[in-house]
Parts: C-alpha cells; structure tokens; sequence
C-alpha cells in the first residue's frame, strides 16, 4: 500500500504578510536543508518568501520507484497565482515545471525522478510578487535521474517518441484535463545519453487563445503526464516542443476522454 500524505509547513499559521525580517533576508527553512538558501536566492526573486500551510503539497513518504515519484500542488486557496515552480532540493536539475495558470486553476499534477532522499517543494508566485513554499522530505533509494530510462533500455523509444493520449472530464464551471506525452526525458547524467527532454507545454482554447503554460526540465520522469484545471469548456489543443525542436500537438474535447488526435 503506497502511502500518501499532504504536506503543510512546520508553520502552525497562515502568514499573510512579509514582516521586516522577512523583507530583509530568507526566512528559516522549517526542513533544515543544506541546499534551501542557494535554491531560494537563485529562484525567488521580485517579493518576498513565504511558508505558507493553504498550498497543499501530496507527496508519497517513501519514494517506491524513484524514477516516477507522484507530486501534485493544490494552491486554490491563494488568489491571483501568477507561477507554480515545483522543485527538488538534493537533485542534481532540482526544477521540474514552472507553471503558468493564465486560464486555468493553480493546481498541477506530474511525476519526477529523485535522485536522493530530499526534500520536494512547491513555490508559488502572486500578482504581488510575493512567493508562497510548502513541501517536506521524501525519502528516494536513488539514482532516479543517473539512470538509463526504460524506452531506451528497451530501444523503441523512438518509435513511439511523442505519442499523446489524453482525456478531458467537465463539471460544467471547470475541465480536468490528463495528458501525457511518450518521450525518454533523458537528463544528459547517463554515460554516451546526452540531455534531451520536452521544454514546452501549452494549453490553448478553440481560439488559440492560451490556457495554460510550463516550461519542463529533465528530472521530470520518462513519458510525461500532467493533471490541469482549467476553467472553461470545449475542445482544447495541447502542444509540446522537446530539445530537438520537434513540436507535439493533440486536440482534446471534455465530451470525448478518448485518446487525443497527435501530431508531429
């Protein structure tokens, strides 16, 4: 049985505001992690740093396969989201989405690779600049991103390489949108393996106009999937672009939940 728990910040309250401490240097990192001050004074920039108990972090306790380890961030008690950035402290690519909700809730759901028992974080941006962290320890065997995926161990990745399928369910106010994408997301830290990996996702409506936008990193796992939120309803079509430059593309309507139509 695979243990789940959502995570809230050693912070008994909510912290609506940055006080002068907080306006003047990072505050204490309640999971004690050697790597917080270097990753936060690289990604935190324009507001201050919060922790922050309404973004909701679900994380597993013990990572059962550490090259597809389940995340999701639920921040729908924060308004005005601008960016959720999920990362991993102790991984040598600690980012593995920065997400952009334009047209869509703030909530995201993928899977990462660890490399090491580390702590997994959710940070996210308001209108006001300010950032708002929540995430705890997830103990990992290892080797998560320093080994070979399974397409390539197999040798048919890329007679599948960007294959879609999706499915979209709609409650009338908002869609559920689940997709995912057949790519290796290759770190470039195996031997004669160099970096390769899907860069761009996009979510665009009937009319082009965007959704939804993240920019991917290698240390989210081999064949991507995402859960988004959106909030409207018709046909929608989501687009990838990797490393090389080839671009994905699929249509996917909520009366349907078949496999979305693909392109390359």
């Amino acid at each position: 049985m695979r243990l789940i728990k959502t995570i809230l910040p050693a912070a008994a309250s909510v912290f609506l505001a940055a006080s002068p401490a907080l306006a003047e240097g990072l505050p204490a990192d309640p999971l004690g992690s050697p790597m917080w001050e270097y990753h936060a004074e690289k990604l935190f920039t324009g507001g201050p740093v919060i922790f922050d108990n309404r973004v909701k972090v679900i994380l597993p306790v013990i990572a059962e396969d550490q090259h597809v380890v389940p995340v999701t961030v639920d921040a729908r008690k924060l308004d005005g989201v601008k960016r959720i950035v999920v990362f991993a402290d102790l991984n040598p690519i600690p980012v593995a989405i920065d997400y952009r909700p334009m047209g869509a809730a703030p909530f995201v759901a993928t899977r990462i690779k660890l490399d090491q028992r580390t702590p997994v974080r959710a940070a996210v941006q308001l209108a006001d600049g300010s950032w708002h962290v929540a995430g705890d320890w997830i103990d990992a065997a290892g080797g998560g991103c320093s080994a070979p995926p399974l397409s390539r161990v197999r040798g048919d990745w890329a007679d599948h390489l960007g294959e879609m399928r999706g499915a979209a369910w709609s409650d009338g106010n908002s869609t559920r949108l689940r997709f995912g994408f057949r790519h290796p997301m290759d770190t470039g830290l195996v031997e004669n393996i160099p970096a390769y990996n899907i860069e761009t996702v996009r979510v665009t409506d009937a009319g082009g106009r965007e959704i939804a936008t993240m920019d991917v990193y290698g240390s989210v796992a081999e064949d991507p999937a995402f859960t988004l939120v959106v909030d409207r309803d018709g046909p929608m079509e989501v687009s990838a672009r990797d490393t090389s430059g080839l671009e994905f593309t699929g249509e996917l309507a909520p009366a349907s939940g078949k496999r979305l139509s693909s392109g390359q």
